[in-house]
Order: structure tokens, then C-alpha cells, then sequence
């Protein structure tokens, strides 16, 4: 048996410049960290040799990957030309809450895949090949930013250059600022489960079309440079504001991005000490991330009582191989 763990993500600032309509442009950059919550992919022989089952929300026993109804399995399946084997995948988190989970199990199954063939495969092919599948083949209207951060985890700036090619910077900073940053960080659900395709597709459009949305996510992309900035000289704090002023903009970009509950929440959230904070993933649901100082932990929590709080910290590491048991005779 292989098992592979792969992060989810926060993102700070600068999501949106992911987007090909936007970075083949101007350019993009998203500065972003990957979570201690995971996706996790096993793999071994199955029983039936001569047939396959992918275990998710369902089991999906079959004959051959074509068969299969999970695109990302069947896609990824049929590619590596892999039978007689069971996939298994759980998660720490939901699909669809934000935090970048369907890209992380892209990433988690490529690298599992790659395992069970025996090869040793870079982060930034598991990313490259998890945008191809993805974007390419599966013709999501996404962006990079989630394959990328589950691949490398860590504090990272993700540079989408015009040509396609993406860079990664970490974000250099002193260990006590890094745990205060966590600590500061407090997450809570919002209890709605969504697709971002249909937010992110219009957000697209949108600022492909309309000058105004163009420069909201103009200012989205200045935000995420002076975010670095600070982050890299250890000013914490800034980073409240900052995710603030990425928030009212981000949503000017498409309809569906908030709601009455999610601004009622926010708007709570600041009142009672927050200094900034922003819905995470494409918007309409998932998690609300917040920047509050110590001294109004409390406060904030206990205006959100309707809402999960998740304790959460930052995964130092990417996608990984976590377990590699004996390999059958025969095999």
C-alpha cells in the first residue's frame, strides 16, 4: 500500500490574477499557504486483478477506468494505463468550502499514481501536470493557484507569468512571526457547500469585458505585492487591512461572490475586533478567514457562534509520500 498527503490552501491575496483571461495580460501573482488539513489517496493491489474500484463519496467498482464516472480518476486512470488496483480518498475537509480541496485530491492522485509506478516526480510537475488535467482536458474555467499550492504547501508567492510559466517565491520570514500569523488567523464555516466553476467562469468574462472589473483585480494583484512586502519585513499586522482591501474588491468581480449572510457575518466579525478578512476560494460558501490580535479572539468567536470555527496551521510541506508498505509477491 502507498499512501500520499496532500495540503489545502489559503489564500491571501491576488486570487483571480490565476486566471488565464487575466495573467496572459497583465500577469498574475497569489500569495498563498498551504494547511494542515489534507487529502489523503491510498493505493494497492485489489483483489481482482483484472478490475479496479476508486473509493470516494461512493464506490465505483468497474472493469476499466473508462468506465468510470469520476472524471479526474477516469482521466488520470486511463492515462497511466493502471488496473487491478483500489483508490481510496478521504479528506479532512469538504469539496467546495474554499479551500482547495479538488485540486489537492488532482495533486494527491497524480502523486500516488507516480508512486505505485515507482518514480520520483518534482512538485512542480505534480503541479504542472494536475492544471493540464484539469484546465486542459477537463475544461474547468479555473486557475493555477490551487494545484500549485497543494504541490509545494508552505508560504510561497505564485507568479503566473504571461507566457503560461508560473514561479515560486517563498515568503521568507522569522519563525515567532510565522506562529503569531497563525495565530491571529481564525477560520470559520459558513456551512454552505458550492461549485466555483460558474463564479470563476463569469469572473473571467468579467474581466475580460469590463474595464471596471479589470481594475478591481488590477488592485487585487498591487495588494498581493505590498502583502509580500510586509509579510517579508515580519509586519504581521498588516496583513488584516490588507485582506480588507482584497476583499471589497474581489467583491466588485462577479455576482454570487457573497450574500446577506456572509456580509452579516463580516461585518460582525470587524465590529468585535477582526481587522480584516475575506471568504475564501471563488465565493458564495465555504470559509470566512479573519486577522484578529489576540486580545479579541474571543470576542470575534463569540459573535460567530452560528458558524464552525476550525482551528487550523500551516502545512510546511506539499504533496508527500506518507507510507509505503511491503510490496506483494507477484506484483
Amino acid at each position: 500500500m502507498i499512501i500520499v498527503r496532500t495540503p489545502t490552501r489559503v489564500s491571501f491575496c491576488g486570487g483571480g490574477s490565476d486566471l488565464p483571461a487575466f495573467y496572459k495580460k497583465h500577469g498574475g501573482a497569489v500569495l498563498s499557504a498551504g494547511l494542515n488539513r489534507y487529502v489523503y489517496l491510498s493505493v494497492h493491489p485489489y483483489f481482482y486483478r483484472n478490475r479496479l474500484i476508486c473509493k470516494y463519496s461512493k464506490n465505483e467498482p468497474v472493469n476499466n477506468p473508462s468506465e468510470l464516472e469520476h472524471p479526474i480518476f477516469r482521466v488520470l486512470l486511463e492515462r497511466f494505463g493502471i488496473n487491478g488496483v483500489e483508490i481510496t480518498s478521504t479528506a479532512d475537509v469538504p469539496a467546495g468550502t474554499g479551500l482547495g480541496s479538488s485540486s489537492s485530491f488532482t495533486v494527491g492522485l497524480l502523486h500516488t499514481l507516480y508512486a505505485y509506478m515507482g518514480k520520483y516526480v518534482s512538485a512542480d510537475l505534480l503541479a504542472t501536470e494536475a492544471c493540464r488535467t484539469e484546465i486542459d482536458i477537463l475544461g474547468e474555467p479555473i486557475g493555477k493557484q490551487d494545484q500549485y499550492a497543494a504541490a509545494y504547501g508552505g508560504l510561497n508567492v505564485y507568479r503566473f507569468n504571461k507566457d503560461g510559466s508560473v514561479a515560486v517565491e517563498p515568503v521568507i520570514m522569522s519563525p515567532p512571526a510565522i506562529d503569531r500569523m497563525e495565530h491571529n488567523l481564525l477560520m470559520f464555516y459558513t456551512g454552505d457547500l458550492r461549485s466555483a466553476s460558474r463564479i470563476l467562469s463569469e469572473q473571467g468574462k468579467n474581466i475580460s469585458s469590463d474595464s471596471d472589473k479589470e481594475r478591481a483585480q488590477l488592485e487585487i494583484l498591487k495588494l498581493t505585492d505590498e502583502l509580500h512586502r510586509e509579510l517579508i519585513n515580519d509586519n504581521i499586522d498588516a496583513l488584516g487591512p490588507i485582506l480588507h482591501a482584497g476583499w471589497e474588491q474581489k467583491r466588485k468581480l462577479a455576482s454570487g461572490i457573497t450574500n446577506p449572510i456572509i456580509d452579516k457575518a463580516y461585518e460582525s466579525a470587524l465590529a468585535a475586533g477582526a481587522t480584516g478578512g475575506k471568504l475564501l476560494g471563488a465565493g458564495g460558501g465555504g470559509f470566512l478567514l479573519f486577522y484578529v490580535p489576540e486580545h479579541r479572539h474571543d470576542a470575534v468567536k463569540n459573535v460567530l457562534l452560528d458558524l464552525s470555527y476550525m482551528d487550523f496551521g500551516f502545512s510546511r510541506s506539499g504533496s508527500t509520500v506518507i507510507y509505503v508498505g511491503d510490496k506483494p509477491k507477484g506484483s
